[in-house]
């Protein structure tokens, strides 16, 4: 069974929704949540469920290299097979992403390639996509790469855009997308369904 690592800076719903799915299909080993700081939400769902919290701040590192010299540090000395980003906010350096190559997934609140890249996280993806007018907004899984929100696209899910609809609105539609499609995609991961070749991604059934 495949072992992987959550990344999280913020409340975990995401997270949660990996747990929930282990728990009512076990599919791999949760090792550990990374927190990106301490006493945030991702880290109490950790300790309810009896999965290790490790918390890389930047203000305990001299560098962002040094920080993720550490966690890449921890994540081998574990065993790590896959890293999953759910809602993590900060930069991760190419040479992070090099030595997990095709190892890290991650979710975005948008049909990329709209309304995501820099600067794009959060309320801030909604209130874009509610500025642009667009119908149809959803959430994307994707493969890691040095460029943000740039690697090859593993699954998207599209939910419709509502007359009437705030970001608040939109972005709670979407998270109940995201919490069905993550737990799915993570899963298809470590039972080595997922094939990638280039920015081609398949599926095997």
């Amino acid at each position: 069974m495949k072992n992987i690592a959550v990344f999280a800076s913020g409340g975990g719903t995401d997270f949660q929704s990996v747990i929930d799915a282990n728990e009512r299909e076990k599919f791999c080993v949760i090792k550990y949540l990374i927190a990106s700081k301490e006493g945030i939400g991702a880290i109490e769902r950790a300790k309810k469920a009896g999965i290790p919290a490790a918390v890389f701040a930047k203000k305990d590192y001299s560098s962002l290299e040094e920080l993720y010299d550490s966690l890449s540090a921890l994540l081998e000395g574990a065993e790590v097979d896959y890293i999953v980003l759910a809602g993590w906010l900060k930069i991760i350096p190419p040479s992070f992403i090099a030595r997990f190559r095709d190892r890290i997934i991650n979710i975005h609140p948008s049909l990329i390639p709209a309304f995501c890249g820099a600067g794009y996280y959060g309320l801030k993806v909604h209130e874009a996509a509610l500025s642009y007018g667009v119908k149809v907004s959803g959430a994307t899984v994707h493969f890691v790469e040095a460029e943000v929100d740039g690697g090859a696209i593993v699954m998207q899910r599209a939910v419709p855009v509502l007359d009437g609809d705030t970001p608040e609105l939109l972005q709670k539609r979407v998270l109940e997308t995201e919490h069905e499609m993550l737990p799915l995609c993570v899963q298809l991961l470590c039972e080595g369904k997922i094939e990638k070749e280039g920015r081609q991604v398949r599926i095997r059934a």
